[in-house]
């Protein structure tokens, strides 16, 4: 039982190391930026005592003092972890960024956890209830993880309890559920002078007392007669609800018949319903009253986690693959069966090296073992695909900047493991004699191109190792070395996401890089059919150089690239060297012949020429062949082209008809609309590249975070004239 007056549990605190999967709990706290997530770890940290009043652990840092960029970006950027003790549990507290260029992290958190909190902000009032936590909820009910609410900041509420959980019931549970219920309700004490009502204490439905921490201690008490009819109503719809998702199906029939259903029925037919998904109790938390011990609403939290959430045994483990070519079985959360356990956050330590949080799903891991590592395969985004064996190094509980030393770490854990130097984030650690590879989460797509250079001679030596250690990071970041514009591109998830790469990049590897321009892969072809001639003559002393051709040039449909073809007949061109004049002419093309973009889509045919029998060579008949590609193109005039993207944009519907018209300002072309989800509309569109270099930001500014969009190159087409014309003076000013 928990003693409420103190603010404490058996086995509170940091407490000793899991001894068994169910006495473990993973929750991930998930909500927007600025919902209170941090602050909530902070209060049930300080109610299980694991750390001080001030916030502070043993060492006298804080939580959150891990990561220095974040303390500078002024916001959460990364997955943390704080493990707490309650009711001789060890708790799991992932809090994960709520901004969304930061999803990555959140990702991570999401696979990790065996359950979600979600954080809602009640000073954002109901209407802050952001469209991205929504499809997050959806998320994860697609995937049944159990979900419980907490209501945030009613000390500074734009809209109170009551409106927060209606709203909640709208957005998740699409307005006539009720498995969306909350299991107590606050009491509000007088306004203070800026006109905001403090929390003093609430209303317990289930035990049916009201609870008032006026004076520092909570003193139970009976509702007033003009309390009791709202709080009546709320507990019998909460105790229908229970017994509506209970397994026992004579209760609600007992209930009706007007029996008394006991607190400890109820109770526990909660906690299952929680623990399968299928009841979402609502809870709100608030600062503690002056004198109080903790924190509003921490200590049922505490006890909903450690009775109403499930264990790890009862987390199906993510399909597993053997490397191997052999059929693994199906592996459960158990500390005695084949090791299974996955890289969930990459970090860099200025004294220990890289740093790896590890989830444990199956069997046990051991410090110092040796285990097989591999790599997800994510070759695109710049992340190397490896089977390797390395030996690990030592295990810890992480906690702020403390870690705590541990021997193993059983299935169901979370720890951190030094050492492992090819282990990158969402890489599989398993047993060397039977290697496995756990399925990869979903990792979004970024698509926002920031275009890079090294600063100096001494950053270029360090850049191309300082990038592979920030993939290795954050598997967010796609890196691409563009063979086109020749540029060194980092693709983000949006500003803050860049911000906080280019800092890792500055202060942690030591390598300054400049921003410049982000180029876009354009083209160019004739506008029309035209004749060019190529004459290189030079003398000197010995052999000369000597060679004429002359070709037609002609456009050919879009993706067709260079069709060379010989009609030189005579031997006006000797047979050994037309291959010469092809080489040239694809030399020249490939460096562009107006703005300095490849030439494609056009028929080169050679039809006739000069040689000299001792001047002639190979080299001049590619000298003659290029400048035949230039004089043609003088005479034809030269169309750019430019990328077209093809796009795929899914949004609430509220926001369709501004993504419509911006995509239009955008020269898109809309191909259809459809519907995607609830409340929710998915649109197809063509859109030049050009367009698009911002988009990721825009969407989100558009569709308040709302939407989200998928793009793949489908082919290049002719440039506006208006728009070409500009680009070539910027080009001939430069």
């Amino acid at each position: 039982m928990v003693d409420k007056a103190n603010g404490s549990a058996a086995g509170g605190g940091r407490g000793p190391a899991a001894d068994r999967p169910e006495h473990i709990r993973n929750v991930v706290l998930v909500g927007h930026s600025g919902s209170g997530k941090t602050t909530l770890v902070e209060a049930m940290a300080l109610t299980a005592r694991a750390v001080n009043r001030a916030g502070r652990v043993e060492d006298g840092t804080s939580l959150s003092d891990y990561d220095e960029i974040e303390h500078r970006q002024h916001r959460s950027v990364q997955l943390s972890v704080v493990p707490v003790a309650w009711a001789g549990m060890k708790i799991n507290l992932l809090d994960t960024p709520g901004y969304a260029d930061f999803v990555g992290e959140l990702r991570a958190g999401l696979r990790a956890a065996d359950a979600a909190l979600f954080v809602i902000s009640a000073a954002e009032g109901a209407e802050g209830i952001a469209g991205a936590t929504r499809a997050l909820w959806e998320e994860c009910a697609a995937v049944g993880m159990p979900r419980a609410i907490v209501i945030t900041h009613l000390d500074t509420a734009r809209d109170e309890f009551d409106v927060m959980t209606e709203a909640c019931r709208t957005v998740f549970g699409g307005g006539s559920s009720e498995t969306i219920l909350p299991l107590h309700l606050p009491v509000y004490g007088p306004k203070n002078p800026d006109g905001h009502r403090p929390v003093t204490g609430m209303v317990e439905l289930l035990p049916n007392y009201i609870g008032d921490y006026s004076s520092g201690e909570e003193v139970q008490g009976e509702p007033s007669p003009e309390q009791l009819p709202d709080l009546e109503e709320a507990r019998n719809r909460l105790i229908e609800g229970i017994i509506a998702e209970s397994e026992d199906e004579s209760l609600m029939e007992r209930y009706l018949d007007g029996e008394e259903i006991s607190l400890e029925t109820l109770v526990t037919d909660l906690e299952r319903a929680v623990a399968r998904g299928s009841f979402y109790p609502v809870l709100f938390a608030a600062p503690a009253p002056e004198g109080a011990k903790q924190g509003l609403g921490t200590v049922e939290l505490l006890d909903l986690i450690t009775g109403g959430f499930p264990t790890p045994a009862e987390h199906e483990v993510t399909a597993v693959t053997a490397t191997n070519g052999a059929s693994p079985h199906q592996l459960s959360c158990d500390p005695d069966g084949e090791l299974a356990a996955e890289v969930i956050r990459t970090a860099s330590d200025p004294y220990v090296g890289r740093v790896s949080l590890v989830r444990v799903f199956s069997g046990t891991l051991h410090a110092d073992d040796t285990v097989h590592v591999c790599g997800h395969g994510l070759e695109v985004r710049g992340h190397e695909s490896h089977d390797v064996d390395e030996r690990i190094g030592a295990i810890s509980s992480p906690f702020g900047k403390q870690q705590r030393t541990l021997g193993q770490a059983i299935a169901g854990d979370i720890v951190y493991v030094t050492k492992l130097s090819r282990a990158e984030t969402g890489d599989t650690l398993s047993a060397t004699g039977t290697p496995l590879l756990i399925e990869p989460w979903p990792m979004p797509d970024p698509l926002l191109p920031i275009a890079i250079r090294a600063r100096s001679k001494a950053d270029e030596d360090k850049l191309s190792q300082s990038l592979a250690r920030l993939a290795a990071e954050d598997p967010a970041v796609r890196l691409e070395h563009n063979s086109h514009t020749g540029q060194l591109v980092l693709w983000c998830l949006g500003e803050a996401h860049r911000d906080v790469a280019l800092e890792r990049l500055r202060a942690r590897f030591g390598v300054q890089v400049d921003v410049i321009e982000h180029q876009v892969a354009l083209r160019e072809t004739f506008a029309g059919k035209a004749t060019g001639r190529g004459r290189h003559v030079k003398q000197s002393g010995g052999h000369g150089q000597y060679a004429v051709c002359e070709i037609e040039v002609e456009p050919l449909p879009g993706g067709s690239g260079i069709e060379f073809v010989d009609k030189v007949v005579g031997g006006v061109v000797p047979r050994q060297f037309i291959p010469s004049v092809e080489k040239g002419v694809r030399a020249q093309a490939g460096r562009g012949v107006a703005a300095g973009h490849p030439l494609v889509d056009v028929r080169v045919t050679l039809y006739d020429g000069k040689a000299h029998s001792v001047d002639s060579s190979d080299a001049a008949f590619q000298t003659a062949g290029a400048l035949a590609l230039r004089d043609a193109a003088a005479a034809a005039g030269i169309a750019l082209l430019e990328p077209l993207a093809e796009i795929w944009v899914i949004v609430a519907d509220e926001y369709v008809g501004p993504v419509l018209s911006d995509l239009s300002g955008r020269r898109g072309r809309v191909l259809g609309t459809e519907p995607h989800s609830t409340g929710r509309t998915r649109i197809h569109a063509e859109v030049p590249e050009l367009e698009l270099s911002r988009y990721a930001i825009d969407l989100r500014s558009l569709s308040h975070g709302t939407g989200d969009f998928s793009r793949t190159y489908v082919r290049h087409e002719p440039m506006p004239d208006q728009l070409a014309a500009a680009l070539r003076g910027e080009i001939a000013r430069a």
